[in-house]
């Protein structure tokens, strides 16, 4: 029986140009094991060692267990983003997993999440829409409310169709791919076949090290300086106000 490395990493914003994830927490499990399971005992362990915990969990579907996000959400108001299967059914109002509709047709976005009551609330996007034509108009309110935990992955605490959510998906995601390469190929992990726990504990030891030690050294290295900088064009303000121009003088701009 091998064992697998499952690591919560944190999203560290730095000048440096590359992204910059962080180890956590990390769990060593035998290779049967489901990595679901994991996320709870990630967040009690943040909670009690660092008393600190992330706002907002991005994961893969490993971790659709609607109990794990309903924990998260209620414990720790901890946010669990994941992707939706394609086997799963969607709930009204989500006609695809990106959009919603009201019952005729509107599409909808989101709008708060209210945790007095534990409810997400969708509104009708500004600009054009179909209300003008609606026969409900009159009675309609424009505004929906729907319980978080109705759908812990299409509601929960931020809803799949959100902008955030997407961008979450589309943006962040990718990123642990780049950051487990770095431990399976550079540090050589995936050529190693453990049947130890103590020494595949010390081998996960020594990569969260190796990835921290990195991370100090992009921090302590002095941003590069483009050379060019001088010459790209950046805007400035004039700061001229003669009153002959119908623009205040804050918006006039120059380019150069």
């Amino acid at each position: 029986m091998g064992y697998k490395k499952h690591t919560l990493r944190l999203w560290l914003p730095t000048a440096h140009r590359s992204v910059t994830l962080l180890p956590l927490v990390s769990w060593l499990a035998p290779a049967n094991v489901s990595e679901g399971g994991l996320l709870v005992p990630s967040l009690r362990w943040c909670q009690r060692h660092l008393g600190w915990w992330p706002g907002i969990v991005v994961a893969d579907m490993g971790y659709l267990a609607a109990a794990s996000k309903k924990a998260a959400r209620e414990n720790w108001q901890t946010a669990v983003v994941t992707k939706l299967r394609t086997d799963m059914k969607l709930v009204p109002p989500y006609v695809t997993a990106q959009r919603v509709e009201c019952p005729q047709g509107q599409a909808l976005e989101w709008w708060e999440y209210e945790p007095e009551t534990c409810q997400q609330w969708f509104r009708v996007a500004p600009g054009e829409n179909l209300c003008g034509q609606c026969w409900e108009a009159a009675a309609c309110p424009r505004h929906f409310g729907l319980a978080a935990a109705q759908h812990e992955t299409l509601f929960g605490l931020l809803p799949l169709a959100s902008r955030p959510a997407q961008r979450l998906l589309q943006q962040v995601r990718p990123w642990i791919e780049p950051a487990q390469s770095f431990e399976k190929n550079q540090l050589g992990l995936s050529q190693m076949f453990f049947n130890s726990l103590r020494l595949v504990w010390q081998m996960s030891l020594w990569a969260d090290s190796a990835v921290l030690l990195r991370t100090m050294a992009w921090l302590d290295t002095p941003a590069e300086i483009h050379l060019l900088a001088p010459l790209i064009a950046r805007q400035m303000e004039l700061g001229l106000d003669d009153g002959k121009n119908d623009l205040p003088s804050k918006n006039r701009k120059i380019t150069h």
